[in-house]
């Protein structure tokens, strides 16, 4: 992992005498697009947004590098029994919430794989608990209550790159030996100086300035969407583009369930519905089944052999 982590350090320092100082961050600068945008029609004002949310993802593309490493630490760190865990603060937590909530859904992973750290807890969900986002010794307390190890991977997201309670959260969980990873949207960020693997996207300055829920936001929740799929993927909790680990709760994901099998295998609607009812509505199990001729109870222990890993249990276990 030491190898999988190594990223290049920087020694600048983004504040003075204590004062916070955010004249020198990208994220703050006014945006002369959207110069005199309170004068502006509803069409002109979702074209300003539209245009400079179409610099976002180009913006992400630059940090592939260092989030294909993060991916690479993830699926190392799950595949050991270790966790996912992000810390934040304002719209950066609640992005982080919301990937960590969806992948028991997506994947049927665990919700103890992937968590989430909320400065001012599941209350600033729904309400603004940023004031807490000052707070060192909360971050580092927060964190400290997951008990993180050298299995876990602690991911920090902040788009200013300098909110102390997520920096003193990574600092805590490195020191536990934790491999971290440090989302920022301001190039030579303090939390990229502190995490192991540094991904800094540069958005630049937002439509409305300072509004970094706009395109530093989507850029962090683009973030989110790789991590975590690319992890689960790797794990073999997806089978082509296929979400074959899918939870089957309701009747939409039930239908989804039929159709991921018949287009995978290439069997009519009532097989696909026959195999997913005798493997108890679970589709990797049907899947592998389908695929290899083998029994539910062998399409099983194929899949526990290899972790859960679809395509492995298909093609790796005859």
């Amino acid at each position: 992992m030491g190898a999988m982590a190594a990223t290049k350090k920087k020694t600048s320092s983004s504040s003075t005498n204590g004062v916070v100082d955010l004249g020198h961050l990208g994220t703050e600068q006014q945006n002369r697009s959207s110069a005199n945008f309170d004068t502006k029609s509803a069409l002109e004002i979702a074209q300003i947004i539209n245009a400079e949310d179409a610099k976002v993802a180009a913006a992400v593309k630059r940090a592939l590098p260092n989030v294909a490493k993060a991916i690479e630490a993830i699926a190392h760190a799950l595949s050991n029994g270790g966790r996912l865990i992000y810390v934040g603060a304002g719209t950066s937590g609640r992005i982080a919430a919301i990937d960590a909530s969806e992948c028991p859904a997506t994947f049927n992973a665990d919700p103890h794989q992937v968590q989430y750290v909320m400065a001012g807890g599941p209350r600033a969900l729904a309400s603004a608990a940023e004031f807490n986002e000052d707070s060192r010794e909360l971050g580092a307390a927060d964190i400290a209550k997951r008990r993180p190890t050298r299995n876990d991977v602690i991911v920090g997201i902040a788009a200013s790159g300098r909110t102390p309670y997520t920096i003193a959260a990574v600092e805590y969980a490195k020191s536990r030996g934790a491999v971290t990873v440090g989302i920022s949207c301001n190039k030579d960020s303090q939390l990229g100086r502190v995490a192991d693997i540094e991904i800094e996207v540069e958005v630049g300055p937002e439509v409305v300035s300072g509004s970094t829920r706009m395109k530093a936001g989507t850029a962090q929740k683009l973030i989110c969407n790789m991590l975590t799929t690319g992890a689960f993927t790797r794990l073999g909790y997806v089978y082509g583009n296929l979400m074959v680990n899918v939870h089957l709760k309701n009747k939409k994901l039930v239908e989804r369930g039929i159709n991921i099998l018949m287009r995978a295998t290439g069997v009519d609607r009532a097989a696909a519905e026959k195999a997913l009812k005798i493997a108890s509505n679970h589709v990797p199990v049907a899947l592998v089944s389908l695929k290899t001729g083998v029994t539910v109870m062998e399409a099983q222990q194929r899949l526990e052999a290899v972790q859960g890993n679809v395509r492995r249990a298909i093609e790796e276990m005859d």
